[in-house]
């Protein structure tokens, strides 16, 4: 019902923090007596809180301690023009991903008009695209996969749960102590009852964006496949050119060839006619003298 009062409302509404985004969001959490003195988290501030965690997404999923990483967020925030302090931001955090998560579960099409889930959305694409390709290499041979002992083994989270282990192990153990037996007794079993349904969440989604990941694989592997087929058909053209070339300039070298020694047999021919026509002129001049000479008293 909630939600369907927030999509009614206008964007003005929104970006002045409304209780529908207070709401959609949560500042911290329901049922204690900090959350009446936390100030409403405001559009631009949630947005710029999931784009400086955006930025710090390698080093959150390099390491299990990210206390100090949530003091680097306050301090970034605090930069920014905010007072929040590391808690705060983390549980913010914390209520963003139990949204998108649900959203992404039960309709993704209409989750995708809430504010902040194409951010969201791209992080733990990027996150699970990331393992999935290191999944790949490892299949492949192209990279070799770290040895890890049996007890690494594990504790190593699976792709399933890359969405919610971090925060629940760090929220598990910067719990404030001070709470109530049934504070936390509730609390113990909303997380359970969460981390079943991100588990749920997590499985599908994992498995569409492994499909996602292969998919766009084998396109590459058909794309390099189509450039080598380009490049080869082009390369056997410009052979056969350059041999349709080469018989052109050999024909028109053996027609000169052969015309030029047509040209020498007749010059030949001309001047063996006039060395006949010479010898028979020289024997009649010779006859005609002996034959004077023969007449003479």
């Amino acid at each position: 019902m909630a939600d369907e009062m927030f999509l009614a409302m206008p964007l003005q509404s929104l970006v002045g923090g409304s209780s529908a985004l207070e709401n959609l969001s949560g500042g911290g959490r329901k049922g204690g007596k900090k959350d009446d003195r936390i100030p409403q988290w405001g559009f631009n501030e949630t947005r710029d809180l999931i784009r400086i965690r955006a930025e710090l997404e390698k080093d959150f999923t390099q390491t299990k301690r990210n206390k100090t990483l949530w003091e680097l967020i306050a301090g970034k925030m605090k930069d920014r023009g905010y007072r929040r302090s590391a808690d705060q931001c983390k549980c913010k955090w914390k209520n963003l991903v139990n949204r998108y998560k649900g959203k992404e579960l039960s309709d993704p099409e209409n989750g995708r008009q809430c504010p902040f889930f194409d951010e969201l959305d791209s992080i733990f694409k990027a996150r699970l695209k990331n393992a999935g390709s290191k999944l790949l290499l490892e299949s492949d041979g192209l990279i070799r996969p770290k040895k890890r002992t049996k007890q690494q083994q594990q504790q190593q989270p699976h792709l399933s749960d890359d969405l919610d282990n971090s925060d629940e192990e760090e929220e598990q153990e910067e719990e404030d102590p001070s709470g109530g037996e049934d504070d936390r007794a509730v609390q113990k079993k909303k997380r359970k009852a969460d981390k079943e349904r991100q588990r749920a969440t997590a499985e599908k989604y994992r498995a569409n964006n492994m499909q996602e990941v292969l998919e766009e694989f084998f396109q590459q592997q058909q794309r390099m496949e189509e450039q080598w087929r380009e490049v080869f058909e082009r390369r056997d053209r410009e052979r056969r050119d350059r041999e349709a070339e080469w018989r052109q300039r050999m024909e028109r070298l053996e027609a000169e060839r052969r015309a030029r020694e047509h040209e020498w047999w007749e010059r030949e021919e001309v001047r063996r006619a006039q060395d006949e026509l010479r010898s028979q002129k020289r024997e009649e001049l010779l006859t005609a003298l002996v034959m004077r000479v023969a007449q003479e008293p």
